[in-house]
């Protein structure tokens, strides 16, 4: 692609070189009127004619003109090109485009260009390249600004007529440039191009081949059934006027005759619009675009708008106040007025030529950052943090990013447009799916000026970019070092406001970007079982460690009552290692694409194999001696419901728990795939096989079933307390029962044998009532001896 300076140094004759094949007209002149070049003509014959006996064709072209002129505005300006050696014929010639220019007009219109709307960028675009090498060239030739004109682009519109004439006071082209560039494009021809473009995306490199040929003017015929071009060299005495129509397979160049239309020098570019794109010739649509795409040019860009003030006139009097009048001429009446508007015409200054990303950061104010920021993103809160930077090298671009202070977009959101692309302050787009900011950075805002991308780029292009893609790579960079600012900031609360609303996006950056890795994890936050009201850093978790600890732990729950509760925590606990409450769905995720933080890696404590660095070999092995026969009983028992039977070394005052295999999926990760609405079911039995039961010797419950392990193995009621003390662990472990009302049958059960008689009245005591009472009173006063009886025997005890 065209870098800054190299589009900058392009002749103003490889630039209209472009503009030839691609502008189909129709010539004002017949054939016969040409000279004829190759029968003894010289080709730069001077022909003067005076206007009482003009040929016939120089007649015909005449009146033409002067038909155009009547619908034509005072507007001047077109495309830019270089000067070159003079040449001048009043005849207009007609150039015949090559068989193959429809091809390659409709590649232009339908595959370089996403909207219509971009035309008038590129040609604003092109009248700055053209101010820009007068500027350069004058410095050597003063004499090219010697007509005294200041440097400036002005648009004006016909919304009756459908005309838009952009006109500038640039270099300005010489008939033979024209001539030339015209030759030169027409031998290059289509199959070159498109050729040349295939090479290019097949070899992988960026492709220059859109500022060679000048496809920013053709733009014009996205909207224009017809284009004249008329420009004014300050190397030569003479005017040309290019003319093209659209669908043509011709265009004439010819000398200007009109002394009224003649300018002091630039190029004036006419857009005759096509009827159904007649609502761009709208003044405050123009100035709309005008704001949005080239608002930081650096020449003033002036537009032809609609002015009004207001004023007072005199109000006439009617005839029966008039009457009254006379009868009393003595008291002098004040004259009645009322305030009018008056309309007028004038132009209008329309853009900003000092973009702020491109002064001095140390010149720059915070309050004028959030000014621009307000004002640029439609907001009204300033950001919590802004990075105004230039990078050099192998990508030249400047920037200035922000960080909002109140989320807008959601983190489902893949399209944003919170990056607005300039090349050269001229806008492009903002309409980006990751080539600037990966998703999970999209709520970053800001603006990106680059001198080394092409003007006419597609989204395609940009994809495939080499300079894009090392754009990102920095964009990325400093993105994360203005929020590493804000996590260093003294006051807390700035990034306790951003992890709140941006803390999300950076969980799925660690899904998705693993380059980035080292940079992601300083900025997440949790809870831990330390820090239950406050979150925390992974570096604060390490410098918080015990130096016997060599993993970090955490545990992932649905609340935070749920991680803090739940039995994997007992041994931790006990042993003052701290644990980060992961609550939120997508910190289990995030954590396990991390793996590591500083060479500690990420434990989830509710996973076999847990070491937490306390192992006593000999007293395991007499442990799994004593209840290895009592585990075996217990597997037979549960059957496929767990894979294996351990004795755990997490647990110290529950008497069991489940917990999942090392690959598996956790109780948290189980409830989550199964809440989703698109989850895979098949994968859902594969992952959740691996469960361990895992039993705590130490607990009054394991010992008793030890025992009757041992004594009597088929005992119905030994067997339902396994039952039983299975499904309070998949409960406690975070786990949801298949058979909740066979679970709940199981409880009442067991309530209600060791709830039977506990409160009934004695045999005894019930015998003490008196025969002479009536079955109804019997019953009313066993009830209340039921009710107050056992109130007295605890009185008693």
């Amino acid at each position: 692609m065209l870098g800054a300076s190299t589009r900058r140094s392009v002749s103003a004759a490889a630039r209209l070189r472009a503009f030839a094949p691609l502008l189909s007209s129709s010539s004002s002149v017949s054939p016969s009127s040409v000279p004829d070049l190759e029968h003894g003509l010289p080709q730069f014959q001077r022909r003067s004619f005076s206007m009482f006996s003009v040929p016939k064709c120089a007649e015909h072209d005449h009146k033409t003109h002067i038909k155009l002129r009547d619908s034509t505005f005072i507007s001047r300006r077109h495309e830019s090109t270089a000067a070159a050696v003079d040449t001048s014929d009043p005849q207009g010639q007609k150039f015949e485009y090559q068989a193959e220019v429809s091809r390659l007009m409709d590649l232009i219109v339908h595959s370089l260009y996403s909207n219509k709307e971009v035309f008038l960028r590129e040609l604003v675009s092109n009248a700055s390249d053209a101010l820009d090498k007068l500027r350069f060239l004058s410095v050597t030739e003063p004499q090219l600004q010697k007509e005294a004109v200041d440097l400036d682009i002005r648009i004006q519109a016909d919304k009756d007529n459908g005309i838009i004439t952009i006109t500038d006071t640039g270099i300005g082209m010489t008939r033979q440039e024209l001539v030339d560039s015209l030759g030169t494009i027409a031998h290059s021809g289509t199959a070159k191009f498109l050729k040349a473009l295939k090479e290019s995306q097949e070899a992988g490199t960026d492709s220059n081949l859109i500022g060679q040929f000048g496809v920013g003017f053709y733009s014009a015929f996205l909207v224009s059934d017809k284009v004249v071009v008329t420009t004014k060299s300050p190397k030569s005495e003479k005017q040309y006027v290019w003319e093209g129509e659209a669908g043509s397979s011709s265009f004439t160049i010819r000398e200007e005759a009109d002394p009224e239309k003649l300018l002091p020098r630039g190029t004036r570019l006419t857009l005759y619009l096509k009827r159904e794109d007649k609502d761009f010739a709208h003044p405050e649509r123009i100035q709309k675009l005008v704001k949005n795409y080239s608002q930081f040019i650096s020449f003033p860009i002036y537009t032809w708008q609609e002015k009004g003030y207001t004023k007072e006139v005199e109000v006439d009097e009617e005839p029966t106040q008039a009457k009254e009048g006379d009868d009393d001429s003595k008291i002098e009446k004040k004259k009645k007025t009322k305030t009018v508007v008056e309309r007028y015409w004038d132009w209008e200054l329309t853009n900003e030529t000092q973009p702020i990303w491109l002064r001095n950061p140390k010149d720059v104010k915070t309050e004028d950052y959030n000014e621009f920021y307000k004002k640029t993103f439609n907001e009204y809160l300033d950001p919590l943090a802004s990075s105004h930077f230039t990078t050099e090298g192998e990508v030249e671009f400047r920037s200035i990013l922000f960080v909002p202070a109140m989320k807008k977009d959601d983190i489902v959101d893949r399209k944003t447009k919170n990056i607005r692309l300039y090349v050269k302050r001229v806008f492009i787009s903002d309409d980006f799916d990751g080539e600037l900011f990966p998703r999970y950075l999209s709520f970053v805002k800001g603006v990106v000026d680059s001198n080394d991308l092409p003007l006419n780029v597609s989204r395609e292009i940009l994809q495939e970019s080499r300079i894009v893609r090392i754009m990102r790579k920095r964009l990325v960079r400093k993105a994360f070092d203005m929020i590493l600012g804000i996590s260093l900031s003294e006051n807390r609360d700035d990034y306790d406001k951003f992890w709140e609303n941006f803390g999300k996006f950076l969980k799925l950056g660690c899904m998705e970007d693993q380059a980035n890795h080292k940079r992601i994890a300083p900025l997440l936050r949790f809870f831990s079982s330390q820090s239950e009201e406050e979150l925390i850093s992974l570096d604060e978790y390490v410098e918080n460690m015990k130096p016997e600890q060599k993993d970090i732990y955490y545990i992932a729950a649905d609340s935070l009552t749920s991680a803090k509760n739940a039995p994997f925590l007992e041994r931790c606990l006990e042993k003052d290692f701290e644990v980060l409450l992961l609550v939120d769905p997508m910190d289990e995720v995030a954590i396990q694409n991390l793996k590591s933080y500083k060479e500690k890696n990420f434990v989830d404590i509710s996973k076999e194999d847990l070491d937490l660095g306390d192992k006593n070999e000999e007293r395991e092995k007499e442990v799994k001696q004593e209840f290895a026969q009592t585990c075996d009983w217990i597997k037979r028992r549960l059957g496929d419901k767990v894979a294996r039977v351990e004795i755990s070394g997490r647990l110290s005052t529950s008497p069991c728990v489940l917990v999942s295999g090392k690959f598996g999926w956790s109780a948290n990760m189980e409830r989550l795939m199964k809440a989703q609405t698109m989850g895979d079911v098949s994968s859902l039995e594969f992952m959740r096989s691996r469960r361990v039961f895992e039993i705590n010797p130490e607990h009054q419950i394991i010992k008793n079933l030890n025992a009757a392990c041992r004594t009597c193995p088929d005992d119905s009621e030994a067997l339902r307390a396994v039952d039983l003390l299975f499904e309070t662990a998949l409960i406690s472990s975070g786990f949801t029962p298949d058979n909740p009302r066979e679970l709940s049958g199981k409880i009442y059960e067991m309530m209600g044998t060791a709830f039977s008689g506990k409160w009934a009245a004695p045999a005894a005591e019930v015998q003490h009532v008196q025969p002479s009472q009536t079955a109804e009173s019997q019953s009313s006063e066993a009830f209340e001896a039921e009710v107050v009886e056992p109130i007295e025997a605890g009185h008693q005890k």
